[in-house]
C-alpha cells in the first residue's frame, strides 16, 4: 500500500510539474452531504482510515470512484475508466507526461466534458488518462473551479 501512495503522490507532483495552470468510514456512502446552512449546498467527505479521501463523481454521466488530489493540478484517469467514459485512448501512442518517484509517468492528455461531485457540475475539465493507474485522482482543474475546499480535522468540505 505505500508503494501506491508513493506512486499516487509522485503522479500527482508530476502533473504539477509538467502540467500548467474516498472509501468512508463507516456507511457505504462516500460522501455525506448535510443540510446546507449557506447558499452553497455543502459536501463532507469522510477522510479514509488510510488518510485519503475518496469519493464518487460522475464524469460524462458515469460514475467513477476517485482519491480526491488537492496536489495533483488535473484530473488523472485510468485507462479502464477513460475507455468505459468513451475518451478516446491509444495507450500505444502515450508519451512520457511528467516524472514520478518510480520514474517517468506516462499518458495523454484530454478533455473531459463533465464531472459532477454531488451536484457541482463542471464542464470542460482538463484532465490527462494515465499509462499505469489503478486509480483515478480528483485534481485542481476540478477542484479550483469550485466555490470552496476545505480541510476540517477528517472531513473534506467542497462547496
Amino acid at each position: 500500500m505505500g508503494r501506491l501512495f508513493l506512486f499516487i503522490v509522485g503522479v500527482g507532483v508530476a502533473i504539477g510539474a509538467f502540467m500548467p495552470s474516498g472509501h468512508s468510514r463507516g456507511s457505504g456512502n462516500p460522501h455525506r452531504v448535510s443540510a446546507p446552512s449557506e447558499p452553497a449546498k455543502e459536501t463532507r467527505l469522510e477522510r479514509s482510515e488510510s488518510g485519503h479521501f475518496y469519493t464518487y463523481a460522475k464524469v460524462n454521466g458515469e460514475l467513477v470512484h476517485f482519491v480526491v488530489d488537492t496536489g495533483a493540478d488535473v484530473v488523472a484517469l485510468t485507462v479502464d475508466d477513460a475507455e468505459r467514459l468513451g475518451i478516446p485512448v491509444n495507450p500505444a501512442s502515450f508519451t512520457v507526461i511528467g516524472e514520478g518517484a518510480s520514474g517517468p509517468v506516462r499518458g495523454a492528455n484530454v478533455t473531459i466534458d463533465s464531472i459532477e461531485v454531488d451536484g457541482k457540475l463542471v464542464n470542460d475539465v482538463d484532465g490527462v488518462v494515465l499509462a499505469d493507474s489503478n486509480l483515478s485522482l480528483l485534481g485542481q482543474s476540478y477542484l479550483s473551479r469550485m466555490g470552496e475546499v476545505q480541510m476540517r480535522g477528517d472531513y473534506m468540505v467542497l462547496r
